[in-house]
């Protein structure tokens, strides 16, 4: 087998840019469990400013933020609306019922993009035989969608029945900044809509580690509370908080080349015949299901072969997510390789 040429399993396997390892090094720092750390604290503020919203709290993963969100708007017994293809759900541990002893009621809807009527639907009445409804999570972009962006009027609308119930929304905003370029959207929109906001630093925006929690201060100030339950408190925590602060400052517009470099990979995929099926594609990740005569683990071990790294979902899906660590020359040997794949 060839070397590696190109990881396209996901934007998490990029790398700090030399920029970005420089301003870690030259990072102030202090011990932030004692709110003490300078980097910490930029950074919190900028994201904060950022979505016009009141505080943020610097943690470890976007998995740490969700939950510590599910947390701080749940009681044990209540329930959790979200997508059945939702990342709280299928890609937190069960960390859902292990953290928060929440219930979890799942939409089973097109691409994980489901309407403000679906959720109406799952509200439970005030009954003493059913689990409170406690809390709505929507994530955009949708990962298990193909990289899928929410409509704006959609997400007002599922706000107004959250509003109108008294229920908590939640935004896991793994790939948010994706979704913002995409759409022409803006964070403040969101900052002015969400009650919580999980963003992650170490996808498509190229930090090493990190995600940011944003919301209320009196949020914020719970979420404190959780994230050192959870053994979250981070000492000299600035050298990743730089890194995080320089990405939201120099790394969100680039994010528009990795959506270029996805579309002109979907449309070579879709003139090969071993193409059964694809998702639209919107953003940075392509997600298409394989014809019988080419299965998805014999298309992975092609690729693996040429030095081409690819998810295999199963059932003859592939994930292909594209990130800042791709060269114009990546691209165009993914693009040659595909060509060359005839069966």
């Amino acid at each position: 087998m060839d070397k590696i040429k190109i990881d396209l399993r996901s934007d998490t396997v990029s790398k700090p840019t030399p920029a970005m390892k420089h301003a870690m090094m030259e990072a102030e720092v202090g011990d932030d469990v004692f709110n003490e750390d300078p980097s910490v604290n930029a950074l919190q503020e900028y994201a904060a400013n950022l979505f016009g919203m009141e505080a943020a709290l610097f943690c470890s993963s976007g998995t740490q933020t969700n939950q510590i969100a599910i947390k701080l708007h749940t009681q044990p017994g209540s329930e959790v609306i979200c997508d059945a293809r939702a990342h709280v759900y299928l890609y937190e541990g069960g960390g859902i019922a292990f953290n928060s002893s929440a219930s979890v009621k799942l939409i089973a809807s097109e691409r994980g993009l489901f309407t403000a009527n679906e959720v109406k639907e799952c509200i439970n009445e005030d009954n003493i035989h059913f689990p409170k409804s406690s809390l709505v999570c929507l994530e955009n972009t949708v990962n298990k969608g193909g990289g899928a962006c929410w409509e704006w009027e959609e997400i007002l609308k599922i706000k107004e029945v959250c509003k109108q119930q008294a229920i908590p929304f939640h935004l896991d905003g793994a790939r948010l900044f994706n979704a913002l370029i995409a759409k022409n959207q803006t964070a403040k929109q969101y900052g002015e809509t969400f009650d919580t906001i999980s963003i992650c630093l170490s996808k498509g925006l190229g930090a090493p580690v990190g995600s940011l929690l944003l919301g209320s201060a009196q949020h914020i100030y719970q979420a404190k509370r959780i994230r050192k339950v959870l053994g979250g408190g981070m000492r000299q925590a600035g050298f990743l908080a730089a890194a995080g602060l320089y990405a939201l400052q120099h790394q969100v517009d680039r994010l528009k080349i990795d959506h270029q470099h996805a579309a002109y990979i979907a449309k070579i995929l879709q003139g090969k015949s071993w193409v059964k099926f694809m998702y639209p594609v919107e953003t940075n990740i392509i997600i298409f299901q394989t014809s019988a005569h080419l299965p998805s683990s014999e298309l992975s071990t092609l690729l693996q072969d040429k030095g081409i790294k690819i998810s295999n979902m199963g059932n003859n899906l592939v994930r292909l997510v594209f990130h800042l660590n791709q060269s114009a020359d990546d691209i165009d040997f993914l693009a040659n390789t595909i060509q060359s794949i005839d069966k």
